[in-house]
C-alpha cells in the first residue's frame, strides 16, 4: 500500500513565507447578525477577497513557484470549474510559465474570462470537473506539462493551510471553524494547521448535500466517488476526494455537514444584504451551515467565505431563491367575482398589509371555476413568514378562497 504524503506545521509556516507579497492575508469581519443567530461571536475569513476572488491563489502559487527549471519549460496545466483556474493562471503569469485550463462545460463566465485574462489558454472538456481533470492529465502526458491538481498535492495543502495561521491569530480565541469542502484541499490545510496549534478547536467541513462526497468516504474508510452531483455550488462540486486530502480530514477534521440548495441560496442573498460580501454560492457554505444550525457551534466561531466569483446572472437567479426560501416570495391563487372592481379589491387587501406586486395574471376559462368567479394569480414579494402569514390571514378572513 502507497504511504501518502503528509503535510506539518513546519510546511505550512514555510509555505507562508513563500506566499508573503504575493497572497494577501484577508480580512476577518465579526458579523453581528451571525453572532445573534448562534449566541455567541461569529466572524467571517473573507477568502472572498484573496487575489483572484478565492482562497485557491494560495496552493496554486506555493505548488508553482517550486517547479524546477525543466519543469517550468514545458509549462503548468489545470482542471477547475473555475477558481482553480485563476490562481494557477495568475501564479503561472507571475512567474513567466505557460498554463493551459481544462474547464467543465458550463463553467462561469466570469471565471473564464478572468482566467483568460491571467494570460492562460482555457479549454472546455467534459460534464464534471473530474471530466477536466482526465482530460488535463492526458494534455500533461502528452505535452511534458506539469499538472496543478485542485487539491491532492502536498504543496496546495500546505498554502492553503496559510488561511488557518491567520485565522489563529485574527480571532485567537476560536472555538469552532467552518470550511466549505469541495475535493478538502483549504479544509485540510486549515485543519492541520488549527489542530497544531490549538487542538480542542472544533473544525467542520461543509459540503453541499448534492455534491457531498466525503460522508459516504468516511464512513467507507477510503475515497469513493460519487455517481453524480447536482448543486449550484459548483466551486466545491467535487466527485472524489483526493488521497491526501482524505487522509488529512479524516484524522483532523471533527465534523463534516451537508447543506441544502436552499440554504446556500439564503446564505448568498443574507452575506450580500447583511455583510455586504458578494460571495458564491460554494463561498458561502459554512454561512448556510450557520443558517441551518444556528446553535450548534461553540462560539466564537469563523465561518470561512472560500470565494467570490459569482456569474451576474447566476447571481440574479440565487437572490431570487433565496428570497422564496426566505418567505420573501409568494406565489398565490385566489379567486374572486368576476365583478367589476373585483380585482382592485383584491389587490386593495394585498397593498394593506403592505405587500409588493410583481406578477398578476387572470384565468377565466377552467372547468373547477364556476360562471361567476375569476382565478387571480399573484406573485408578491414580502418581508418573510411572519408578514406571508398576515397577508394568508387577512386575505381568509375577508372570505378569499386562497390557494398557495
Amino acid at each position: 500500500m502507497t504511504e501518502v504524503p503528509t503535510v506539518g506545521l513546519a510546511d505550512i509556516r514555510a509555505a507562508r513565507e513563500v506566499l508573503r507579497g504575493v497572497a494577501i492575508e484577508t480580512p476577518m469581519e465579526e458579523s453581528r447578525w451571525l453572532s445573534a443567530l448562534a449566541g455567541g461571536p461569529v466572524s467571517l475569513k473573507c477568502e472572498n477577497l484573496q487575489r483572484t476572488g478565492s482562497f485557491k491563489t494560495r496552493g496554486a502559487y506555493l505548488r508553482i513557484s517550486r517547479l524546477s527549471a525543466e519543469e517550468r519549460a514545458h509549462g503548468v496545466v489545470a482542471a477547475s470549474a473555475g477558481n482553480h483556474a485563476q490562481g494557477v493562471a495568475l501564479a503561472a503569469q507571475l512567474l513567466g510559465i505557460k498554463a493551459t485550463v481544462f474547464m467543465p462545460e458550463g463553467a462561469p463566465i466570469p471565471k473564464e474570462k478572468a482566467t483568460r485574462g491571467y494570460g492562460a489558454e482555457v479549454v472546455f472538456h467534459g460534464r464534471y470537473l473530474e471530466d477536466a481533470l482526465v482530460e488535463a492529465q492526458a494534455f500533461a502526458q502528452r505535452t511534458g506539462a506539469v499538472l496543478i491538481h485542485p487539491f491532492d498535492h502536498v504543496d496546495i495543502v500546505a498554502g492553503q493551510g496559510t488561511a488557518g495561521l491567520e485565522i489563529l491569530e485574527q480571532t485567537p480565541d476560536v472555538e469552532t471553524v467552518l470550511v466549505p469542502t469541495g475535493g478538502g484541499g483549504l479544509l485540510a490545510g486549515i485543519a492541520l494547521a488549527v489542530k497544531a496549534l490549538r487542538p480542542e478547536v472544533r473544525v467542520v467541513g461543509v459540503q453541499a448535500e448534492g455534491a457531498a462526497a466525503y460522508p459516504g468516504s468516511l464512513a467507507h474508510g477510503a475515497p469513493v466517488a460519487l455517481e453524480s452531483m447536482k448543486t449550484m455550488a459548483d466551486g466545491i462540486a467535487v466527485g472524489r476526494p483526493g488521497d491526501i486530502t482524505f487522509a488529512a480530514v479524516r484524522d483532523h477534521v471533527d465534523e463534516i455537514l451537508t447543506v441544502s440548495e436552499d440554504a446556500l441560496a439564503r446564505a448568498v442573498l443574507a452575506t450580500l444584504e447583511r455583510a455586504k460580501l458578494v460571495v458564491e454560492p460554494a463561498g458561502a457554505a459554512a454561512v448556510a451551515a450557520l443558517l441551518e444550525h444556528p446553535t450548534a457551534f461553540a462560539t466564537p466561531a469563523v465561518a470561512v467565505l472560500s470565494g467570490g466569483n459569482i456569474d451576474p446572472l447566476l447571481l440574479g437567479k440565487v437572490i431570487r431563491h433565496g428570497m422564496a426560501a426566505a418567505g420573501r416570495y409568494l406565489n398565490l391563487r385566489v379567486l374572486i367575482p368576476d365583478v367589476p372592481g373585483g380585482l382592485a379589491q383584491l389587490l386593495g387587501e394585498v397593498s394593506a398589509v403592505g405587500a409588493n406586486v410583481l406578477e398578476v395574471a387572470h384565468e377565466r376559462i377552467s372547468p373547477t371555476l364556476h360562471v361567476d368567479e375569476v382565478e387571480v394569480h399573484l406573485q408578491l414579494e414580502t418581508r418573510g413568514t411572519p408578514h406571508t402569514e398576515q397577508l394568508l390571514s387577512r386575505l381568509r378572513e375577508h372570505g378569499y378562497r386562497v390557494y398557495e
